[in-house]
Parts: structure tokens; C-alpha cells; sequence
């Protein structure tokens, strides 16, 4: 833990801690930053301010998830928005300016959202003005004042996850920025959004929580439906797996919302296997792109012949992403399903309603992934093509490709390495939630 004070006035600290809460997150962050500067080593204008953005939004993240100050939190929250715009507006496809604006204006303008909240909280209430989480936490509001709070936070957070309506930023941010900038949104961006319903919003105001958790139940299970149908109607390869990340983001809501042990643990595996599977599929986008320079999935076809390492490596990642047994990401659904079930906050009807949805969920998955896979690899319409020369991957792809698939098997084979990290954390958080809601 590390407290010192900054600003004497009104108590602003310097306040950073690691819990289990934390810690996947930021070990995540670590790793998928190392891979996306690695990625981002073809480019070759301002390379080092490329790389110099990159560590700026890498420390924007460290600094948030490992914040135990709300001010100090959304500074962070800040600070990390403008390598972001930087990034998607010098390094972009044709319509670059377009999509950082665009994520500029939805990031940011949610975020007065979270600046409101952050300055409401630590001005109730209190003679003395506080922006510490573990005071907040203990601080009791009227109800109507708590769901004021928690809209606006929650709000904030669900621009970042996204949560569908506020999700239509995400499709063009990706389908226009670097592969490597894709890797730091797909991979770490979206999980602070996460982080922050579970940090903030749940553990602070336990009574909404407890009001909006069937509601935000069922429009997780309307997100994961939503987006893979949506999915499958995208005729870009990056925006197929953009839509793809709003759909298992879904998962995540409904673990959150779920308030049980097995769903919130389940949440936090979502997090970081998703983490891996969504990088490493928008690198796999992008370095295929740099080969054939199509971005259209009708114009693809027979890649898998004269690039064989790219389509095993795409297939295997795509294999992945449908929750396939023995990869991490089927773990993580498998336990959130297994929240709903288990937890003791909803009847029986909703449960199975709610499960039919989610399942209903997991069998469009395979259908848009495998139609991605056969447009881009099976066919004869680069045999066609006038220059029919590509190059398989090298070193460098291998590298990074095998770098995340390891922890994707590992997580799948022996789940328990990552529950052990959060499972503490997140029974604190229940059993102090179950406290205060409830009696």
C-alpha cells in the first residue's frame, strides 16, 4: 500500500493498493501492453512516440486499477483517454478522425458522469472531505441519493464496457485503429468499465445494486444475443470481432448482476480470458490484412493454403472465443452460468428464462466465428488474385501469438490459479453486500 498525501486542502491522496480484485487486471495489462508494442513494431512513422503513447496509456491503466482514491481513480480514468485519441487519430485507417472523435465524445462526456459522483460522495455526509474507497465503502446514503449515485456512475462504466445502447462507439474505433491499438482496447480497455461496476458500484452502493441487478440481468442476456446476430451481418473481418466483444462483454454483466460467489468469480475469469482471446484475435485481423490488403470477408477466400500458420493460429483463437472445453474462455461462461443458477437473489423461472438466453447466446457464437473462418480460409478467390505471393508469419507472430495462447490453455486446463487471486476479495465483497442489503 502506498498513502501520501498530495494536496493538503481538500485531502487528496496518493493512494495505491493491490487486492485480489485488482491484481488479474493488472497482471493482464503488463502482459497485453509487452505484445501490442511488440505488434506495433512494423510501423514505421514516429514509432517511438507510437511506443511512448502506448507506456502513457499503460501507466493511465496501472494507475486506475490499482487506485484506492476515487479522485485518484478518475484521473486515471482521464489520463488514459488521451493516448487513446492520439493513438486511433495518427495511426488509423481512412476514417480515423472520425471514430476518435467519436470516442472521444462518448468517453468523455460519460465521464462527467463519474467526475459528478466522485465529488457527490466525498462531500456527503462528512465535515471533513474524503476520497478514500475504504471510508466510502463504510459510508451509509439514503436510497434515493444511493441510486442517484449509482446511475451516474453507472453510466460512466457502461460507455467503457460497453453496455448496449452505449456500445456503437466500439465497432468504428476498432475497425479503423492499428492492430496494435485494437490489442490495448480489446484486451484492457474494456475491462476497466468492469472494474469499475465491480469496485465502485458494487461495493460502495450494495442497496441499488441490489434494485438494478434484474434489469441489468436481462439486458446482458439482450447483449449477448444482440451482438453475435449483429456480428454475423458484418462484412469486416475487425468488425466481426469487435461485435463479438460486445457480445461476450454480456457475460461479464451477468456476473456482475448476478451477486453470487460463482458469478462474480466467473466474471473475473471473463475478464482476463477475454483479455487474451479479444487481443490476440484483432492481431491476428490485422497481421492478415498487412498480407492480403482486403478488408471485406465476401473478397476472401483460400487463405488457408498458401498461409497455413495463420490459418491454424486463427482457427485455434476463433475455437477459443466459442468457449471451446479446455480453453479458458469456456471456464469462464461455464461459471457464470453456474452464478445464475446457484444464486439465491432470483426465482426459478427468471433463472431458467435468463439460462435459455445465455445458451441461445452460445450457439450463435460458433455460427458467426466459423462463417468467419470458412469466408476468410476456404474458397478459391485468392487463387484468382493477380498477385498471388504472400508470406506466412515469422517470428515476431508466432511469438506473440503463442505468448497468449499459453495462458488461454493454462487458465483452461487449471482454472483454479486465477479463482485463487480473486476469491478472497470477492467473498469480502458478497458477505459485506449480503450484510447491508439485506438485514
Amino acid at each position: 500500500m502506498e498513502d501520501w498525501k498530495l494536496i493538503n486542502f481538500f485531502n487528496f491522496y496518493w493512494r495505491l493498493g493491490i487486492d485480489g480484485l485488482s491484481l488479474g487486471p493488472i497482471l493482464l495489462t503488463g502482459f497485453i501492453t509487452t505484445l501490442a508494442t511488440l505488434a506495433a513494431r512494423p510501423v514505421t512513422r514516429d514509432s517511438r512516440f507510437l511506443c511512448f503513447l502506448m507506456l502513457a496509456m499503460y501507466s493511465g491503466q496501472i494507475g486506475l486499477f490499482a487506485s484506492q482514491d476515487l479522485l485518484l481513480f478518475f484521473i486515471m480514468w482521464e489520463l488514459e483517454l488521451i493516448p487513446v485519441y492520439l493513438l486511433l487519430s495518427m495511426w488509423g485507417g481512412k476514417k480515423r478522425l472520425y471514430s476518435a472523435t467519436k470516442f472521444i465524445l462518448y468517453t468523455a462526456g460519460s465521464s462527467v458522469f463519474l467526475l459528478i459522483g466522485t465529488l457527490s460522495i466525498a462531500l456527503y455526509g462528512s465535515n471533513e472531505t474524503t476520497f478514500n474507497f475504504e471510508i466510502s465503502a463504510n459510508q451509509s446514503y439514503p436510497l434515493a441519493l444511493e441510486i442517484l449515485f449509482y446511475i451516474g456512475f453507472l453510466i460512466a462504466f457502461a460507455v467503457k464496457l460497453p453496455i448496449i445502447p452505449f456500445h456503437t462507439w466500439l465497432p468504428d474505433t476498432h475497425g479503423e485503429a492499428h492492430y496494435s491499438t485494437c490489442m490495448l482496447l480489446a484486451g484492457i480497455l474494456l475491462k476497466m468499465g468492469a472494474y469499475g461496476l465491480v469496485r465502485i458500484n458494487m461495493e460502495l452502493f450494495p442497496h441499488a445494486h441490489s434494485i438494478f441487478s434484474p434489469w441489468l440481468i436481462i439486458v446482458g442476456a439482450i447483449q449477448i444475443i444482440y451482438a453475435a446476430s449483429t456480428s454475423l451481418s458484418q462484412q469486416t473481418l475487425k468488425k466481426r470481432i469487435a461485435y463479438s466483444s460486445v457480445s461476450h462483454m454480456g457475460f461479464i454483466i451477468i456476473g456482475i448482476y448476478s451477486i453470487s460467489d460463482l458469478g462474480l468469480n466467473g466474471t473475473i475469469v471473463q475478464i482476463i480470458s477475454h483479455g487474451f482471446i479479444g487481443a490476440t484475435l484483432f492481431f491476428l485481423a490485422g497481421t492478415s490484412y498487412d498480407r492480403i490488403r482486403i478488408f471485406y470477408l465476401d473478397k476472401m477466400g483460400g487463405m488457408a493454403t498458401p498461409l497455413p500458420k495463420i490459418f491454424t493460429i486463427f482457427s485455434i483463437f476463433s475455437l477459443a472465443s466459442l468457449a471451446l472445453p479446455g480453453m479458458s474462455g469456456f471456464f469462464a461462461e461455464l461459471v457464470v452460468f453456474l452464478g445464475i443458477i446457484t444464486g439465491q437473489k432470483f426465482f426459478l423461472i427468471p433463472k431458467i428464462l435468463i439460462t435459455f438466453v445465455m445458451a441461445v447466446g452460445m450457439i450463435l457464437t460458433p455460427i458467426y466465428l466459423l462463417s468467419m473462418l470458412r469466408q476468410m480460409f476456404h474458397g478459391y478467390k485468392l487463387f484468382n488474385a493477380t498477385n498471388y505471393s504472400f508470406f506466412d508469419y515469422g517470428p515476431r507472430e508466432l511469438f506473440v501469438s503463442i505468448s497468449t495462447l499459453l495462458p488461454v490453455i493454462a487458465i483452461g486446463i487449471y482454472p483454479d490459479f486465477v479463482f485463487s487471486l480473486s476469491v478472497d476479495k470477492v467473498e469480502a465483497i458478497l458477505s459485506n453486500y449480503f450484510y447491508r442489503s439485506f438485514f
